[in-house]
């Protein structure tokens, strides 16, 4: 009877992980709207929800410290929910960044967008792809998927370097434009991180379906790596 209550108080928690990422996914796809919208009402509402995401992180972390507390969990459920606090704060941390892109689309004021936006909500969509497809290996457990999302890291990177070079482009042609070019160029920065901090939830999964840490690696590392010798 004990061990199917911690079963199912694990359960709550993997169900709240979720809806977190859910609040994430959301602030992220959103920010990105109202920015090519540039919907400063909408931006304003997204720094207002953050401190939703902020509240549901230490809600579930509570949670987490009393079931290590109270159930001395060992082994395999043990690994679960130490990672789910890793797993929390990076969630978190990428709602941050879709406060970082609302943010921008604030102070930016009454400026058009210095050039449509193609590139940042592909980016987006692949960002928030991976992070849910990630969310539900880590549900299931499944290392096989856990493995594979990261790679999809390489195409985020792609357009970001691609964005990169069109700025710098543009900053080359008028040096007036740097400040504006500066903050769609931050704007993909935090869309590129979003994407490696699911490369870590993926790490956890793994972690906690066999005991085993480390880094996945890239493509992109294996670049830089040759790059070196």
């Amino acid at each position: 009877m004990i061990r199917k209550t911690f079963e199912h108080e694990i359960q709550q928690v993997k169900d709240e992980v979720l809806l977190l990422g859910s609040m994430v996914e959301h602030a992220i796809i959103t920010s990105v709207e109202v920015l090519k919208k540039r919907d400063i009402n909408g931006a304003e509402k997204i720094i207002a929800e953050d401190k939703e995401i902020n509240k549901k992180r230490f809600a579930i972390e509570n949670q987490l410290m009393i079931l290590i507390a109270t159930q001395q969990p060992m082994a395999h459920d043990l690994r679960l929910l130490a990672s789910c606090m890793e797993i929390i704060s990076e969630l978190e941390r990428m709602g941050d960044y879709a406060k970082g892109i609302a943010n921008i689309n604030i102070r930016m004021g009454e400026e058009p967008l210095l050039k449509p936006l193609i590139d940042i909500p592909r980016m987006a969509q692949i960002g928030t792809n991976m992070l849910h497809r990630s969310l539900t290996a880590f549900i299931n457990e499944d290392v096989e998927t856990a493995k594979a999302i990261p790679v999809e890291d390489d195409e985020v990177d792609a357009l970001y370097n691609q964005i990169y070079r069109e700025l710098m482009m543009i900053i080359i042609q008028d040096p007036k434009s740097i400040e504006r070019a500066n903050w769609l160029l931050w704007v993909a920065h935090n869309l590129e991180r979003v994407a490696d901090r699911v490369t870590n939830i993926c790490e956890r999964t793994i972690f906690i379906a066999t005991g085993d840490m480390g880094e996945i690696k890239s493509s992109d590392d294996e670049f830089w790596k040759n790059q070196k010798k």
